[in-house]
């Protein structure tokens, strides 16, 4: 029976272990280094400090580098930060952080973060263990698997819930749990009595005393169910192979069982509960009227609504001219749902395709530009029709609010425009903070022939909305009594927002900081914790000790995620649960189970 069970075992997670190489194989880490004054492509492993490194839109960052030539260059580093806004980067040299706060670091570009924008080179300064990815990696390494070979099994019911306790599935000590149930069982069907009356009377019959000793033992230990671990991992076996039909991958078998006694999921935000890709949710027309944004991602998945009709090309004027704008004023490109730009840019395009208006962009001709830069927060460009290239140029501009209205003049009615007056600019002001306390990022835009008199033309709100079906497997998962909090290292703003939207967050909720759980001791975090719904910037370190607060007050723990920031709350966890698709090689390696369709509904 143990052949049988070691057998099933190996099998089982032999299998799981071929399926994490298939999805390790989806970021092939390769890079342009110059060597010798010559341009080459090379494996990132091969890479040495003081390489000098070229990046370019689209390519992940093959090592920690100190820039030296940044051309309008983002980076999404949100894998490594759990920010979802990109960080512009510049090749200006940058104080020191002083509190380990890499995103005050502008002028380096870590390993593993993927370019929005722009292009740059810079000078290696940290590969492999020793780059800024490298010390959550160390940090993994440090960190012992908060499964290490046990699971919870439900020992009995209280008041209709279900109790549990932490034992080790090793069957020797299952065996040794359920000795003390047995040897009561035995005693009470007189088993034992038996047992030593066969002894004694074959004593009595010259038997040898020895032998007799035996047949009584092997009497009483026939009580024990010997057929025990054959049981459970088959039965265990089978669950992997349910869970596989669900497009999870089990790495190992009592992960199955330990999934199903946890009683509390903390879960990352970027690209866990949200998909990591901004989308336009609303917009504001400058003369009054609201339409809400359907669908998530880079494609033309969704629909404008206004009063519960679809808007399509252009059937509303108001809104076809800031789609216009924001189509025009754009350098991103979407190919078969790829993003190559910024993640706002982007998302303006998805908003144009959504209404089958994503031509636009080819229809203009650039004369000039003036581009975006996190100084002046807007960007215009000047353009003319392609068909009619000899009427006068028109200026698009996007950007903040606050920047944005400076320009403008008038506004638009219906396509007409009206003087601005002090009362639209305070109204404007209002949806721009509604908006904005809503957790939306919020862009302006205008349109005319001069940038010191444009017309005013609307607002857009841009969030990295909740997963599709996210928010009915948290409603499901609460209601049965688990509870699901939120760990992230984006702002409290937008935490707070899209857990409101998932319905984590309500009237009375409290969040945490992780400079505030970096103040409390273990001991206070831990009285506290259960009381808490989100955790907002949040780094590696502050998730590793929330995970390990929650089981010092016996939760059985579950973690979720999908970027490096991820990865040693993951191992610390009772059983850690990462993205397939959006992952990270580390956060895989660091979990127990991985979802291939990054969906958090299959853990349910």
């Amino acid at each position: 029976m143990r052949q049988f069970d070691d057998a099933v075992s190996i099998t089982v997670e032999y299998r799981s272990e071929k399926s994490l190489e298939e999805l390790g194989k989806l970021v092939p880490p390769e890079c342009h280094c110059v060597r010798e004054g010559r341009l080459e492509h090379l494996l990132a492993r091969e890479l040495v400090p003081g390489d000098t490194v070229c990046l370019s839109v689209g390519e992940r960052v093959p090592a920690d580098l100190r820039l030296f030539e940044a051309m309008d260059l983002s980076v999404d580093e949100s894998s490594l930060t759990g920010e979802t806004t990109p960080c512009t980067k510049t090749s200006a040299p940058q104080p020191a952080a002083t509190n380990g706060d890499i995103t005050s670091r502008s002028n380096i570009a870590f390993m593993g973060t993927l370019v929005r924008c722009g292009k740059a080179k810079g000078i290696v300064i940290g590969t492999g263990e020793n780059s800024e990815f490298g010390e959550v990696f160390k940090m993994m390494q440090a960190e012992e698997h908060g499964f290490a070979g046990k699971t919870a099994l439900p020992l009995f019911l209280r008041d209709n819930r279900l109790v549990m306790h932490t034992i080790s599935l090793k069957m020797q000590t299952l065996i040794s749990v359920l000795s003390y149930p047995v040897f009561v069982l035995c005693v009470g069907t007189n088993i034992f009595p038996i047992s030593g009356v066969i002894m004694m009377v074959g004593w009595l019959q010259g038997k040898y005393i020895l032998d007799m000793f035996t047949i009584g033992v092997s009497l009483a230990v026939a009580a024990i169910p010997e057929g025990l671990p054959i049981v459970v991992t088959v039965t265990l076996a089978l669950g992997v192979m349910r869970m596989v039909k669900k497009r999870a991958i089990v790495k190992k078998l009592p992960i199955v069982e330990t999934l199903s006694c946890c009683n509390v999921i903390c879960s990352d935000k970027t690209g866990t509960l949200t998909k990591n890709e901004m989308t336009v949710t609303h917009l504001f027309t400058s003369d009054g009227q609201h339409a809400e944004v359907t669908g998530v991602g880079y494609n033309n998945s969704g629909e404008v609504l206004m009063d519960g009709e679809v808007v399509h090309g252009f059937s509303n004027t108001s809104i076809s001219k800031i789609v216009e704008a924001g189509c025009v004023c754009n350098d991103a490109v979407i190919r078969s749902n790829t993003l190559m730009g910024r993640p706002t840019e982007g998302a303006l395009i998805a908003l144009a395709m959504k209404m089958g208006l994503e031509g636009l962009q080819q229809e203009f001709v650039r004369l000039e530009e003036i581009p975006f830069s996190s100084e002046q927060k807007w960007m215009a460009v000047r353009v003319v029709h392609r068909t009619q290239q000899d009427k006068p140029a028109v200026f698009f501009v996007k950007g903040a609010y606050e920047q944005i209205i400076r320009f403008c003049t008038s506004y638009n009615s219906k396509g007409g425009t009206l003087p601005l007056t002090h009362q639209q600019r305070e109204l404007f002001q209002q949806q721009k903070s509604y908006m904005g306390t809503a957790g939306l990022r919020v862009l302006a835009f205008a349109s005319g022939s001069e940038m010191g008199a444009l017309t005013f033309l609307g607002l857009v709100g841009i969030i990295d909305p909740p997963r599709a079906g996210v928010k009915e497997a948290v409603a499901t998962l609460i209601s049965s009594g688990v509870a699901v909090k939120m760990i992230t290292g984006d702002s409290q703003e937008t935490a707070v927002s899209i857990a409101s939207r998932l319905g984590l967050y309500t009237k009375g909720s409290q969040s945490l900081s992780g400079d505030e759980v970096d103040q409390m001791d273990f001991q206070h975090l831990s009285q506290i914790v259960l009381r808490i719904v989100v955790f907002y910037r949040a780094s590696p370190r502050h998730k590793l000790k929330i995970v390990k607060s929650l089981q010092n007050v016996g939760a059985v723990v579950a973690m979720t995620g999908d970027g490096v920031n991820d990865a040693v709350a993951l191992k610390a966890a009772d059983i850690g649960v990462a993205m397939g698709q959006t992952g990270t090689d580390v956060c895989k390696e660091a979990a127990d189970m991985i979802l291939v369709d990054d969906d958090f509904q299959t853990i349910l």
